[in-house]
């Protein structure tokens, strides 16, 4: 049986549903059967058809030993619906696969499905924001830039300072990034580095990038707790209270004594149950039926650990918020429940890791279409994913670092000298002597800052801002961010100073004293005498 592994690309999902279908119909062994004094040539058993492609399944690269009979079963109930076999009497399509001795054949007609018909792909790099002129991306390739000619007088003007002249010059302040910029930003910057990691000339062809949302993509990264789970704004999106109590039950199981649900025989089986049951109705699987297509290219990528950890890293990303924090608290149930030793088995037949990947592979991913091998590569995606969460649901800190880095230098002042059109991406390696305080605004504008950072300094800075408001303000980021909190005020005079001092009672009544000493100097005698 022999069989390829079948790499990223586009239209992998038909590809494998062609392939598995050739080996198939190539491969099962098809003989004479006698029913009922009646003779029928070239056909199979459903129990041997079972069988033979289940051990195909499991052999095969592309899915692994993870595959079980029952999605065996399951994959040759799809081959009937879309007549890739049939029953020895011609029927498909209504009549239902089961695992007996039934008699099925192939049919002549073709089963495979045809790849949509495209235009040849050209390849274009991924849109960016674009700006003005003065504020036009400097680090993008595709955009056209006017060759420079070092003429004598630039070349003066590069390196008079050489020569001891430095020319008048100006700081010309690019225009600010508003939040629909930054991201945009954030989403281009995510999907180019999707697309190199998985060696694609274009995600058009597995995902629809217009979909996708920046804003999804920042709220990930940056609202998130001290173990890197997702913060909800939004309290209605939160999974409920009890579900989240029952998962946190069987994670630290058996040391959930601060439980008050009854504990007897059994009990961890309803209590999983009843976490299976609630996945069990989400209409949508977790990595939503628009990212179908690019994790299953992933899928292709595992024989590179490495790199499959590094593209699901960044294709997480693109998750809403609610899904991302979601899929992160089950993955973490999951895989401690499957390393766990002293959890008792959830099941009679099924160990607690093959029932983890098997109760919870289908609202994590499958396709929407239901008409492909969705079960088989969801299985295999997320035992991959359970086995290696801890990675995979983490930030892609070279990522962040890179984005930040662009937006920093979108904000960095140019210097431009009189009768110059110096080009953009030009950018002189001295510059005329400065005030201090415009020196220090050069210096605050080109190093690169955290967002966190420049959201603490906007709410100090805020002179609309009541004090009362402001220290709620800064309360709330406190919370969220406390050691940039710490690094900005490190000690309680440094907080207190940035507040107006208000005159207290007691400075009220020296200044009084001060101001008419003689008149209270008399007014107190007068009182003696």
């Amino acid at each position: 049986m022999e069989h390829r592994m079948i790499g990223p690309g586009p239209y992998r999902a038909t590809k494998l549903w062609n392939e598995t279908i050739e080996l198939f119909r190539a491969g099962m062994p098809q003989k004479r059967h006698r029913v009922h004094f009646k003779t029928y040539d070239n056909c199979f058993a459903a129990t041997d058809a079972v069988d033979w492609l289940h051990e195909l399944l499991q052999c095969n690269q592309n899915f692994g030993p993870e595959v079980t009979r029952a999605q065996t079963i399951q994959l040759l109930k799809k081959f009937t619906k879309n007549h890739v076999i049939e029953d020895v009497k011609g029927r498909w399509g209504k009549e239902d696969f089961e695992d007996n001795s039934s008699l099925y054949r192939f049919p002549p007609t073709s089963p495979l499905k045809p790849y949509p018909n495209r235009p040849p792909h050209k390849m274009e790099p991924l849109p960016f924001p674009r700006w003005s002129d003065e504020d036009s991306v400097t680090s993008h390739s595709h955009i056209p830039v006017k060759p420079l000619v070092m003429n004598s007088e630039l070349w003066y003007k590069r390196h008079s300072i050489a020569i001891g002249e430095v020319p008048k010059c100006r700081l010309v302040y690019r225009r600010e990034l508003t939040a629909a910029n930054i991201e945009e930003i954030w989403k281009s910057k995510t999907l180019s580095r999707l697309q190199k990691i998985m060696g694609l000339d274009s995600l058009t062809d597995v995902m629809d990038t217009k979909q996708e949302n920046g804003k999804h993509i920042m709220h990930n990264v940056y609202n998130v707790n001290k173990q890197g789970i997702v913060v909800m704004d939004d309290r209605s999106k939160e999974l409920p209270h009890w579900l989240l109590s029952a998962m946190k039950c069987l994670a630290n199981w058996p040391n959930c004594s601060e439980m008050k649900q009854p504990m007897y025989m059994g009990f961890e089986r309803d209590v999983f149950k009843t976490i299976a049951d609630y996945y069990s109705y989400l209409l949508e699987p977790l990595l939503t039926f628009q990212l179908f297509d690019v994790f299953v290219n992933i899928l292709g990528l595992q024989q590179k650990k490495l790199i499959a950890i590094e593209a699901l890293q960044v294709c997480c990303l693109l998750l809403p918020p609610e899904n991302r924090r979601t899929l992160q608290l089950l993955m973490r149930m999951m895989a401690r429940i499957s390393l766990n030793r002293d959890m008792p088995p959830l099941h009679d037949s099924t160990g607690n890791r093959a029932l983890m990947v098997q109760t919870f592979s289908r609202c994590i991913l499958r396709s929407k279409e239901e008409m492909d091998l969705g079960e088989l590569l969801s299985t295999k995606m997320v035992t991959f994913m359970m086995d290696n969460c801890q990675n995979i649901l983490n930030i892609p800190v070279s990522l962040k670092n890179s984005v930040e880095d662009y937006i920093t230098h979108q904000r960095r002042v140019q210097i431009k000298y009189p009768g110059a059109d110096m080009d953009s991406t030009l950018h002189p390696t001295f510059e005329k002597p400065q005030p201090p305080k415009l020196q220090y605004e050069y210096e605050k504008l080109s190093k690169p800052q955290n967002p966190a950072k420049v959201v603490l300094e906007d709410i100090i800075d805020n002179k609309q801002m009541s004090s009362k408001e402001k220290k709620k303000k800064l309360k709330q980021f406190q919370r969220s961010h406390p050691q940039i909190y710490k690094e900005r005020f490190p000690t309680p005079e440094s907080e207190a100073a940035i507040f107006p001092e208000r005159p207290t009672l007691m400075s009220q009544l020296s200044f009084f004293t001060l101001k008419r000493p003689f008149q209270s100097f008399q007014r107190t005698r007068s009182f003696r005498m």
